[in-house]
């Protein structure tokens, strides 16, 4: 599979779930870049967006095993992980698997969940593993965590650790639908849920081989600086109290690495690393107001880019030609 195969099979998947989802181009772009970089998406809310149907359609979408794990206040962490039981009949424990044994997970309103059950999913996500009663499982391949959860203001929400939120490659915002996608919506779901009908266009397989070219994606010297100028910038920005981790700088790289490969290129401009920065990096700090609010947060982000000064495209270009 080469980048031509990737972006073809990224515009069958994102033409399959347009056929639930309207009007919602760009969102299914970082969707998609999220799913290619084997990394993990958290949509941020309020309710009746859309968060849980656009999971499921891109769930269908995929030939990949699917669960969906309904957060709430009493959810346990073996609900999620799994236990050891005494079988009678064998006279010994055996382990049953719990939700997170899958290849695409729904997290459904991760933030309606206690803290403790929340801390269940750190090992998973990082470290593809269940570590459960001293025994490690490994979990296949592919595996994506896609958390819906709704502001952290809403009634009966407990907010998402730093640590937690650091493990989502992106945080993304629906928004709610123009008047004439309203209206499209509307229509399309009249009489019948097209999710109903939704058909895989991708196999398990597609997704891992897709999922072990993005890093051949070349990036120039100039654009790492670019990157680690702007992390810097979020370190030492006087109205933010915590910045972007190396996490934070190695999610944006990997991100704008697939991003390009979906626009049918095997090499990353800047205006790539541009339009990455917020859904990438805007969770990943913390600022000095009281509350923290996304929209904060984004515009910390662009104030940030623009006082790092930008790479000339041109050179960058004809140095990835002659490399």
């Amino acid at each position: 599979m080469n980048i031509n195969d990737i972006q073809t099979l990224a515009q069958s998947l994102k033409k399959n779930v347009q056929k639930v989802i309207v009007g919602k181009d760009e969102i299914l772009d970082l969707l998609l870049v999220g799913l290619f970089s084997s990394s993990h998406v958290l949509l941020d809310d309020v309710p009746g967006t859309g968060k849980t149907l656009l999971a499921k359609a891109m769930s269908k979408s995929l030939g990949v095993q699917f669960k969906r794990i309904q957060f709430t206040p009493d959810l346990l962490p073996t609900d999620l992980t799994g236990i050891q039981f005494y079988n009678q009949k064998l006279g010994e424990f055996e382990f049953r698997a719990g939700p997170l044994f899958t290849n695409l997970l729904l997290a459904d309103e991760i933030n309606r969940a206690t803290p403790r059950t929340q801390s269940s999913l750190l090992e998973c996500m990082e470290e593809r593993q269940v570590t459960i009663d001293g025994e490690t499982h490994q979990l296949n391949r592919p595996f994506m965590v896609i958390a819906t959860q709704n502001p952290v203001e809403s009634q009966g929400t407990f907010p998402l650790p730093e640590a937690q939120l650091d493990r989502f490659l992106l945080k993304i915002s629906m928004g709610y639908p123009s008047k004439e996608d309203g209206i499209s919506i509307l229509k399309r779901f009249k009489e019948t849920n097209p999710l109903d009908s939704l058909q895989a266009v991708a196999s398990q397989e597609d997704i891992i081989k897709a999922q072990d070219i993005y890093s051949n994606v070349y990036v120039s010297d100039e654009l790492l600086s670019y990157i680690m100028e702007i992390v810097e910038k979020t370190r030492s920005h006087p109205d933010i109290e915590l910045g972007v981790s190396p996490r934070g700088s190695q999610a944006l790289l990997k991100a704008v690495q697939v991003f390009a490969i979906l626009q049918g290129r095997d090499y990353v401009e800047p205006d790539d690393i541009k339009k990455l920065c917020k859904p990438v990096l805007s969770h990943r700090i913390v600022s000095k107001q009281l509350y923290q609010e996304a929209s904060l947060h984004d515009q910390l982000i662009e104030k940030i880019l623009t006082d790092v000064e930008v790479p000339v495209e041109k050179e960058l270009l004809q140095k990835g030609a002659n490399r």
